[in-house]
């Protein structure tokens, strides 16, 4: 399987922290300034064994986009999980991605994920986000840490959810969704988030148990789908029960 080249000081941090890939060599600017991130970059490369070289700003740049801040680490492909086949133990929080296909909204969105410590991450084999090392860079390093994997049916899978415990809950902005500030919040449970488009397709949205929204305030009619996903998963972890 071919290699891939990370990019951005914190998702080459974290990266090197989780220790879930095969490091291959880390490249620093030439003319980078010295600072906590990259002297903790030479460390932890230096104790794993990890070569460092020093490039120009054109040879970094072949390797990942401009925004690289620096710094590119080349490592083996992301390592997805099993597909969660076991019972649901105690208050587990699973965020399920609906055919989420923006890979800045995907990656804030598995940082808020990481950071509210969901139990992991599910998403549909086609039509779909991969963890790629744009989805890295936008979750600053945080899906590294996250057990994220892949169904070929999610709809399905989500039935399967269902038999073993979890409540399937889905963030959706129709009539007939609950205010997510008002609704009782049950745990365990599977939290869906919809695609920036088209929100839940009709099949995912079946499966659901309980279809919640975010009331909007002022003018526009919605929020993008990290953000959104971001205050459910939050208030899921501080009120469900």
């Amino acid at each position: 399987m071919a290699n891939e080249f990370l990019y951005g000081r914190n998702a080459v941090v974290e990266s090197l922290r989780a220790g879930r890939r095969r490091h291959r060599s880390v490249r620093l600017l030439d003319s980078a300034r010295q600072d906590e991130r990259i002297e903790e970059i030479i460390g932890r490369a230096g104790q794993q064994g990890i070569p460092v070289t020093r490039v120009p700003r054109d040879e970094l740049d072949s390797y990942a986009p401009r925004g690289n801040q620096g710094v590119v680490l080349e490592t083996s492909a992301y390592p997805y999980a099993t597909p969660l086949d076991a019972a649901p133990v105690g208050e587990e929080i699973i965020l399920a991605l609906d055919e989420l296909e923006d890979p800045r909204n995907a990656g804030a969105l598995m940082r808020s994920a990481e950071a509210a410590g969901v139990a992991g991450v599910i998403f549909p084999e086609r039509r779909s986000v991969e963890v790629t090392p744009a989805v890295v860079n936008a979750s600053a390093g945080a899906v590294e840490h996250l057990r994220v994997w892949k169904e070929t049916n999610l709809a399905r899978w989500l039935a399967r959810a269902g038999e073993l415990g979890y409540w399937v809950i889905g963030l959706d902005g129709g009539e007939d969704s609950q205010n997510l500030f008002d609704a009782d919040l049950p745990l365990p449970a599977v939290l869906v988030i919809g695609s920036e488009g088209r929100g839940l397709r009709r099949l995912t949205r079946e499966r659901c148990e309980m279809l919640l929204r975010i009331p909007m305030y002022g003018s526009i009619a919605s929020l993008n789908a990290a953000a959104a996903g971001s205050i459910a998963l939050y208030h899921l972890r501080e009120y469900g029960a």
